[in-house]
């Protein structure tokens, strides 16, 4: 378990591999809520909007992780998933600097959790 007080400093201390695929993670949710908040919950970076956590991400030995901190959020596209050949556990979707996350997947995800969470999907920024 990496050890660390910030997101840079989580990122640092990965494996080399996985570092510009994790920054690249980061700063995609952090374009996508740019009003969230970055910390470290459960030991692994996250995103908080108001109290809730609705986003974090974390390295493995194998492959990196995207969790929305709901086993509920991931549900609806488990489908989508076996279709893209990722694996998933239940809380969470891995990805790898092979196999990242299509980014209208991952705008997909977060406005479930939000929604989840019973805040705006509109809260999301998306391009354009």
């Amino acid at each position: 378990m990496i050890k660390a007080s910030t997101h840079d400093e989580y990122i640092a201390a990965t494996l080399d591999r996985f570092r510009p695929t994790l920054s690249d993670f980061r700063h995609q949710i952090a374009a996508l809520l740019p009003q969230a908040e970055e910390v470290i919950s459960y030991s692994m970076p996250g995103f908080r909007l108001g109290k809730k956590v609705v986003a974090g991400y974390a390295a493995f030995t194998h492959h990196c992780s995207f969790f929305p901190h709901s086993g509920a959020t991931l549900n609806p596209f488990r489908a989508e998933f076996d279709a893209l050949g990722m694996t998933y556990a239940k809380s969470g979707l891995h990805f790898t600097p092979e196999l990242p996350i299509p980014h209208d997947l991952l705008v997909r995800m977060l406005a479930t959790r939000l929604a989840e969470v019973g805040l705006d999907p509109s809260l999301l920024r998306l391009p354009g």
